[in-house]
C-alpha cells in the first residue's frame, strides 16, 4: 500500500543512504532525512528533501522526525562510520529507533540487516543487527528486514581502486566463496521493499546468483578490464593473532577479525529465491562484476 507521506531515511547522509534517497525521489517518493544537528544537510535540501534534525542517541527525537511519516529506512550503522559512539549506535540507536517507529505508528520499517546475523554472536556487528530485528518484532513494528552479503564496494577497494593497482586485498582464503551485493542494488531493493508485497517480520537474503571467491573475483574483473588483477590476501591465522592484541584497545579490530573468520567458513552464501520473488531477476556475479569494473575503469580515466 503506497501512500503520499514521506518515507524517513536514517543514514541519508552516507553513500548507501544516499542511494536509498535517489531511489526513493526516482519512484516519485516524498522522502525526509534524518540528519544530525552539526551535519552539513545541504545535498538533500537541494534534492527537495525534508530535513529531520536528530540523533539515533536521542529518542524524543527520532519520534519527531517519524511523525506524520509513512515508512523508514534505515541504513545507519555505527561500525561503518566508526567513531567514539560505534557501540552505542549499533545497540542503544537501533533500540531508539524500533521503540520510536512502534510509538509513531510507521506502517512499514526497513532495516538494513546483516546475512547470516544470527548465526553469528561471535561477530558483535552482525550480532547487533539480529538484536535490532528482534527488537522490532518485539516490540510489533511492522518490519522487513534486507540482509545483504558483503558490500562489493567496500571490499574490492580495500587497497585503493583494483584496477589502477592491478590487485584486490583480502584476509583469510581467496578460494571461499562467500556471498556479495552490489550498493546500488541493494539501495533499489531497500526503497523497494517500503511498499513490495512481504509479510511483516520477513528476513530477506540478498546477494548474486552465486557466491564467488576473491580469487574468482580477480578473474572476472580482470578479464573485463584487459589486465592481471592479483589478490593481496593476509593469512587467518596473522589476522587473528593481530585482532586478539588489537583488540584490547580497538574493539573494531577485533570484529573485523572475526567477520573475515566467518567468511573462511563458507557459511556466509545468500539463499536469493525471496529476493528474487520481490524485486525481480537476481543480479549475476558475471554481470555485476562486469558493471562495477566499468565503473571504476571510467573512475580511473577522469
Amino acid at each position: 500500500m503506497s501512500t503520499n507521506l514521506p518515507v524517513l531515511v536514517v543514514g541519508a547522509t552516507g553513500s548507501l543512504g544516499g542511494k536509498v534517497v535517489d531511489e526513493l525521489l526516482r519512484r516519485g517518493k516524498d522522502v525526509r532525512a534524518l540528519v544530525r544537528p552539526t551535519t552539513d544537510a545541504g545535498r538533500l535540501e537541494n534534492r527537495g528533501v525534508d530535513i529531520a534534525r536528530g540523533d539515533m542517541l536521542d529518542l524524543d527525537s527520532l519520534v519527531t522526525a517519524m511523525h506524520g511519516a509513512d515508512a523508514v529506512i534505515t541504513t545507519a550503522a555505527g561500525y561503518t562510520r566508526g567513531g567514539k559512539n560505534t557501540h552505542a549506535i549499533d545497540t542503544i540507536g537501533n533500540a531508539n529507533l524500533a521503540e520510536a517507529a512502534h510509538r509513531a505508528g510507521i506502517r512499514r520499517f526497513v532495516l538494513t540487516s546483516i546475512l547470516t546475523s544470527d548465526q553469528t554472536p561471535h561477530v558483535p556487528h552482525f550480532w547487533h543487527k539480529k538484536i535490532a530485528e528482534d527488537k522490532l518484532e518485539q516490540l510489533g513494528v511492522p518490519f522487513v528486514a534486507l540482509r545483504p552479503g558483503a558490500f562489493l564496494d567496500q571490499i574490492a577497494t580495500m587497497a585503493g581502486n583494483p584496477i589502477d593497482k592491478g590487485r584486490l586485498m583480502w584476509i583469510g582464503k581467496t578460494t571461499v566463496p562467500l556471498t556479495f551485493v552490489h550498493t546500488s542494488d541493494l539501495a533499489a531493493y531497500l526503497a523497494a521493499a517500503v511498499d513490495a508485497q512481504a509479510d511483516s517480520g520477513e528476513r530477506i537474503d540478498v546477494g548474486w546468483d552465486r557466491p564467488v571467491s576473491m580469487r574468482e573475483m580477480a578473474d572476472l574483473m580482470g578479464r573485463q578490464a584487459g589486465k592481471k588483477i592479483k589478490v593481496w590476501a593476509v593469512p587467518s591465522a596473522v589476522a587473528r593473532a593481530a585482532g586478539a592484541v588489537a583488540g584490547h584497545f580497538m574493539p573494531m579490530v577485533k570484529d573485523m577479525t572475526a567477520m573475515f573468520g566467518w567468511f573462511d567458513s563458507g557459511r556466509y552464501v545468500a539463499d536469493t529465491r525471496r529476493q528474487e520473488q520481490l524485486f525481480g531477476p537476481v543480479p549475476t556475479a558475471e554481470a555485476a562484476l562486469a558493471r562495477y569494473t566499468g565503473t571504476l575503469i571510467t573512475a580511473q580515466h577522469r
